[in-house]
């Protein structure tokens, strides 16, 4: 995985910049997501996305303090952490904006997610676009999937060039 791909997840994450994601900041994900896409808390897919992001934190938390630095979501993430807990966590954000569960998000699905999860609208929308070559208006869930693999193992994807180049450095976690 590309150290570049690595910074840019890990200040995404990182939403108060303070050097850290806290339990707090990763499974506010889930819920930003949640409401963006007009789930109710109560249901059962807000649940499995919970459960899935509460696993992925307790496996980037290498040393359990319940505090993920950068240096241990740097030795963390990879092929093998994406296929094992990424891409079920993933999944199932994409499950939560997927409002009529047809394995697709329209445009407007795919912005509420993404937006919802840290990306600009603007970049969401040159996201869609490259992951819609042929303009069908819908993304499928494995493209989606695939896209972010392709970014988190390589640093390269259709959605690498819809995100603005800068990528900042991870600030001093506040220990």
């Amino acid at each position: 995985m590309s150290d570049t791909a690595k910074r840019r997840i890990f200040a995404m994450l990182d939403v108060d910049g303070d050097g850290v994601i806290t339990p707090a900041e990763y499974l506010g994900r889930v819920d930003r997501a949640a409401a963006a896409c007009g789930r109710d808390p109560q249901d059962p897919l807000v649940a499995t996305a919970l459960a899935a992001h509460a696993e992925v934190f307790r496996q980037m938390d290498g040393n359990g303090d319940g505090a993920v630095t950068y240096e241990e979501y740097r030795d963390w993430a990879g092929h093998d952490a994406f296929e094992e807990s990424c891409r079920p966590a993933l999944g199932s954000l994409f499950d939560l904006a997927d409002r009529d569960g047809d394995g697709h998000l329209s445009r407007e699905e795919f912005t509420r997610l993404r937006s919802a999860t840290g990306n600009s609208a603007e970049g969401a929308d040159a996201a869609f676009d490259a992951l819609d070559p042929h303009r069908s208006g819908r993304v499928r869930r494995a493209v989606y999937l695939a896209a972010i693999h392709d970014f988190l193992t390589t640093g390269d994807s259709p959605m690498t060039r819809a995100y603005p180049e800068a990528v900042p450095e991870p600030a001093p976690a506040a220990h």
